[in-house]
Formats: structure tokens, sequence, C-alpha cells
């Protein structure tokens, strides 16, 4: 199968460049060679009226991580964490921590009983790790002398985390190694943070495990993007709209449609057959992912609502895959689909992929798009306040106008490619309403962080998530070798061409 090549970064903040332009740009700088041709599937049994769980199309890896404790033969004299450290106390503590932590996000601890008390053992501890194909193995420092020992860890290759409590470690001993490919250190007592190491393991084998399905076109074709390891799938345009329009009005539509007028606290444009049409949109999202064996989707939905082949743009669909954990993603556009899996696969939480405008009085960024999941604190939590609008480009259909919290922190991210993902960070400050603006329905005003001016934030389709996760970000970026890239924080004094 063939690797995708990773795709220049051209900012996109040019205002000659439309967001159907920057997708088309896109999509032509996938070469044909990039791609492994495909046979048209074999036709499916059809029964549509058979429920799909959604959340049996998210993928769920099983992740196994080997804990083991390194520290000098004991009873030791003088050295940090120091003598009157309680050694078997406190590794008591953290491993309760550890269980749990990893309990929480859905990996499998193996602790060894057996501390590595001399240097010369770790080689053999890691090879039997290797041998037993783990996915990464937790280092639990009890000694400051002990630093030099890992490095037969990262001569292997394996992923590392190294839990290293306050008074194991010196700035000096985390410098280097907290930066390699591979690493991650946390140094500290703040145990939390184990749970966000594990996750950054799972995120991994979850994009590796991923199949995209790109509904644009008329062709089949397949590929895999390089690092990350996710497999794409194209499928000719056809073959959603049609899948619609077999689609039955089944119990599930009627619930579907039901359910989300009664969650919503007003409901604007749509009639009850918008709704029923959006259940439906919904409903043959399921079925054409899990017909496909893919774990994600993205397509062209502008094309399919400019060209008048369905009824309704699949908007309320796509905020429903979010807040159950599967991506969803506009405009073909795969890395923006990308992006959207990394806070749902890293903090459990759905994405924001929408288009940047800058609003120059207040020196604000808006985030507009008419695509937002509404459990923005996490798949287990409330929903948001939103509203039922109509697709604002075409005043069709059902989209949500999710009303973001003032003073809410938010992640911004952007893959540019497989190796490169802008990031940035800022706060909600309001959400704008339409009319009087136009533009789409879900317009979230953020003021930016460490970006001086608005006009100079990177990217098109970023992605915005609940929080500010720049540092767990930056350490999944840095684990898995990807470049990060942040918006210019201070604004050029010169125009350049």
């Amino acid at each position: 199968m063939a690797k995708i090549p990773h795709l220049p970064y051209h900012g996109c903040n040019c205002c000659t460049v439309s967001r159907r332009c920057f997708v088309a740009s896109s999509i032509a700088a996938f070469t044909a060679s990039s791609f492994l041709s495909l046979d048209a599937a074999e036709p499916a049994n059809e029964k549509l009226d058979e429920p799909i769980d959604l959340a049996s199309l998210r993928p769920a890896p099983r992740i196994r991580i080997r804990e083991v404790i390194c520290r000098q033969p004991t009873p030791y004299w003088l050295g940090w964490p120091g003598t009157s450290y309680d050694l078997d106390g406190h590794r008591k503590e953290y491993e309760a921590a550890f269980r749990e932590t990893a309990a929480d996000a859905g990996v499998t601890l193996e602790m060894d009983p057996a501390p590595i008390e001399k240097q010369e053992n770790v080689a053999s501890w890691v090879d039997k790790a290797k041998a037993d194909k783990v996915d990464a193995v937790l280092i639990h420092l009890q000694h400051m002398h002990c630093w030099p020992w890992l490095q037969e860890v990262t001569k292997a290759a394996i992923p590392l985390i190294v839990w290293a409590p306050i008074g194991t470690a010196f700035t000096g001993h985390v410098r280097n190694i907290s930066r390699q490919p591979l690493v991650h250190v946390i140094s500290s007592l703040d145990t939390r943070a184990i749970e966000q190491a594990f996750r950054i393991i799972r995120a991994k084998h979850q994009f590796e495990q991923t199949r995209l399905l790109v509904v644009r076109g008329n062709e089949r074709k397949e590929a895999v993007l390089e690092r990350l390891g996710t497999k794409v799938r194209y499928i000719p345009r056809d073959m959603l709209h049609e899948l619609f329009h077999r689609m039955p009005l089944t119990d599930e539509a009627r619930q579907v449609a039901k359910a989300a007028a009664a969650n919503a606290e007003k409901i604007v444009e749509p009639n009850e057959q918008d709704l029923l049409n959006a259940a439906r949109a919904f409903l043959t999202a399921k079925r054409i992912c899990r017909d496909e064996q893919s774990n994600a989707i993205t397509s062209d939905c502008l094309g399919m609502v400019s060209s008048r082949v369905v009824p309704t743009p699949p908007c309320m669909a796509v905020s429903m895959f979010q807040d159950g954990g599967v991506t969803y993603g506009c405009e073909a556009d795969v890395f923006g689909a990308m992006s959207l899996m990394l806070p749902s696969y890293l903090f459990d939480k759905p994405g924001f992929m929408n288009d940047p405008v800058p609003e120059t009085v207040e020196n604000l960024l808006l985030a507009a798009h008419c695509v937002c999941g509404t459990k923005l604190d996490g798949f287990n939590g409330p929903q948001e306040r939103h509203r039922l609008r109509s697709h604002s480009e075409s005043d069709i259909g059902v989209a949500l106008q999710v009303i973001w919290k003032e003073g809410r922190p938010v992640t911004l991210v952007r893959f540019s490619n497989p190796n490169e993902l802008i990031l940035d960070t800022g706060v909600v400050v309001g959400n704008q309403e339409t009319p009087p603006a136009g533009g789409c329905r879900t317009d979230v005003k953020i003021k930016m962080d460490r970006v001086e001016d608005s006009r100079d934030v990177l990217g098109f389709h970023q992605v915005v998530f609940a929080g500010n996760h720049r540092r767990d970000v930056e350490n999944f970026c840095q684990m898995w070798g990807i470049k990060v890239v942040n918006s210019p924080e201070k604004a050029p004094r010169e125009l350049t061409a």
C-alpha cells in the first residue's frame, strides 16, 4: 500500500484562497502514484433498518505498558531522594495511582514486582520487554544516580515514559533526554500526568488502527499516511448520496430526530422533515463507515449540496459523530479530519473544525462552522447549550449552533502534513450570532494567547477544543517526532510578498 506524501503548508491566510480552493489544492497534492487503486467493493447485503452502534466504529487497541522501578541497592547512604525517603511507602502510593490512571486511560499496565538495582540488569529487562512486544515501558526512578541507565531503553527504540518524582532529578538530568523522540519524562508529584502519558501511547495506536473514509470524486483508491500510520480510503461520492436515498425512515431515525429536538434549547429554521432527513444522514454515515470497514469519515458535503443531490447537508450527523468519539470531517479535508482525531484520541473530547475569521476591531479570532459537537468537556460529559439551525450557506437541513462558555480556555491544532502540526491556544470571550453576521452557525470568539494580531493565526480548518492542552499536545508531538509550529507571537512590521 502506497504512502501518502506530506503536503506543503501554504498558510491559507491569503484573501485570494477560498475554502473550496484550499481543500482542492490539498487534494491535488496527492499524486496518482501515492495511491493503490481498489476494485469496487462487493454489494453489501442491505439491511438498512439494522441499528449500528456508533461507538463500535471507534478504534479500541489493546495497549500494554510494562512498569519497573530503578533504584540503588537498599539500604543506601546519601544521594537524592535521600535516606529519609520512604521507598516502599511511595512505591505503594504511586503504583496505586498508576493502576487507577491505566484503567481511566483504557490501557493494560503490567507491573514488574522486582526493582532493577544494578545498571547491568537493565539491558536484559529491556530485551524481555521488547520480545514480549509491549507498546511502551514506564520507568519509575527512585534514585537520582539511575538516569544513565535509561540509555539502554532509548537504544532499544521502545516508547519510554519516565516517572521521576520530585527529588530524583535535576534540570541537567532531564534537559536532553526529555526532548528525544519516543521519550516522555514526567518530573513532578502530579500523578494525573501519568494518565496523559498513557493516552499518548494509546492515541498513536488509535491513529494506526484508523481507516479514514474520504467520500469525493469517482475513484476507489487507498493509501497510508506516513508517521501516523492512518489508512486513507477514497470512494466515489455517488455512493454516499445514493445510500442516503435508499435509507428508510426507521424507528431509529425518528428517535434520533426526536432526541435532537428535545435536547436543543431552541429550534430556529428547521422543520420536522429537515430533522428526519438529518437523522437519515446520520444513519447513512454510520452504515457506509461500517460497510467500508472505516473508523472515521470526511465527505465532499458542500459538493453534494451545491449539486443538489441531497436534500440536507450532514451537519447534524457530523456533530453527533463528534460527540460519540468518531471523527466526521468536512469537505473531504484529510488533514482536517486527522486534526479532529487528535483531541478525540488524546483527550476523549470532540474537536470543532472551523474556518478562521479575523475580527480586526477587537483583535479576535472567530472560529466558524456549522459542525460542532456539544460535549465539549468530554464524551461522557453533559451537552452544552445549543440551538438547531439551518446550514447557513444553503439555508437547508439541520446544523447545530453551539454556545461556548465565556472564559473557557481552548487549544487550536491543525496537521499541515503528517510530520507537522500548528498549535496555538486562547480563551473564549463570546459567541457571534448569525444574523447579524453572515457565515456559519457556530461562531466562537477567541482571544489568542501569544499571538499579537489575530490576522496572523496560521492555518485553515483548524480544530478548536476545550482546555489549554498546549503542553500535552507538545508532549504527544515530541514523543512521535512531529514538528510543532506556532502562530507568530509578534505581528510583522513590514509587508512581505
